[in-house]
């Protein structure tokens, strides 16, 4: 997949700047980036986070009736990890 064919992601994004420099850097369509709001605005439980994310990405497809998404998190030391899912 390409970022083209993704319908929505949810990215923790824990600060703004850094939120900012990943949708330019990877040019993500900031209409389908965090349609909810983010971990900014939602809160950013530590050990939570990825099940929320996840949850809220497949909710989201399912209430749009769209395909594929990405749902990406950060992890401590500059490590991340990133799920792509699809609905069948």
């Amino acid at each position: 997949w390409t970022h083209e064919d993704l319908d929505l992601i949810e990215a923790n994004e824990a600060f703004a700047a850094q939120a900012i420099s990943v949708n330019r850097e990877l040019g993500w369509d900031t209409a389908k980036v965090n349609v909810n709001g983010g971990a900014i605005a939602l809160g950013h439980p530590v050990g939570a986070s990825g099940a929320r994310i996840l949850t809220t990405l497949l909710y989201e497809l399912q209430k749009r009736d769209l395909k594929k998404g990405l749902a990406t998190l950060c992890i401590g030391g500059g490590q991340g990890i990133a799920m792509c899912v699809e609905r069948l």
